[in-house]
């Protein structure tokens, strides 16, 4: 059985995605900050018939909670197969270049970027004992500096100071990493689940987090010969579901 940790797991697009993946038939780390909210998501789906979840506590910002669970993992399966790395948060909107505080924008980057860097580095070992190992970097469209430069974009106004860079530079570690792990079985790829109505942005986007959970999991679980350092966005519409970087 694949195992899979999700972090940022216990709502929104992050929790349809446990479940969808629990469906699959997959083993699946519910990554959650607090692990009491965790565990009562984890007991609602079991008794809503969804199997084979486990919450555990994973604060992205705080690396020995990333240990922690990193021993956790390594006693119960031996290996990790599958790291999504979907935990994110952003200041809201408007956001000026001009006037964010400096300690706004760290606060993003913490979670947004060097967070996924901690628990992508943290659990390399355990990845590299998966025969097929994936990393899945959760980024959006806004991370986007060709679509950011076009004027005619539908998201040309929506200029973020700290969130935008931020998914931009993790769109840079993407590429990065996929190089660097390209003589081995490694798939690295940043995917963006598309405009979603979630929490995150009160609920004003158009898809829905089903739509974005299939798309994740369409670019996660990828045979052999699949792409590996590329940018997906579920608001692509010309077919190719590639985006410029």
């Amino acid at each position: 059985m694949q195992s899979v940790l999700i972090t940022g797991a216990n709502r929104s697009i992050g929790l349809e995605t446990a479940k969808q993946l629990s469906k699959k038939g997959l083993f699946v780390y519910l990554g959650s900050r607090n692990i009491n909210r965790g565990n009562e998501i984890v007991e609602e789906l079991t008794e809503a018939g969804f199997q084979h979840l486990r919450a555990i506590e994973i604060d992205v910002t705080k690396p020995d909670t990333i240990l922690a669970a990193k021993d956790i993992v390594e006693r119960e399966q031996g290996k990790l197969d599958i790291l999504i790395n979907n935990a994110g948060i952003s200041k809201g909107f408007p956001e000026s270049a001009l006037t964010t505080p400096i300690s706004d924008i760290q606060d993003v980057f913490d979670t947004n970027y060097f967070g996924t860097i901690s628990v992508t580095q943290i659990f390399l070992d355990l990845l590299k004992k998966s025969e097929s190992p994936r990393i899945s970097n959760i980024t959006s469209g806004l991370g986007s500096l060709t679509l950011h430069s076009d004027p005619t974009w539908q998201y040309y106004g929506v200029k973020l100071a700290s969130y935008v860079p931020s998914k931009a530079a993790l769109n840079a570690f993407t590429i990065l990493l996929a190089y660097e792990l390209r003589e081995l079985p490694f798939k690295v790829n940043a995917i963006d689940p598309g405009y979603t109505a979630t929490d995150f942005n009160h609920h004003s986007g158009p898809g829905t987090v089903e739509s974005a959970a299939a798309f994740i999991i369409k670019h996660t679980l990828t045979a052999d010969d699949a792409p590996t350092g590329q940018f997906f966005s579920n608001d692509i519409e010309d077919g190719t579901e590639v985006s410029p970087w």
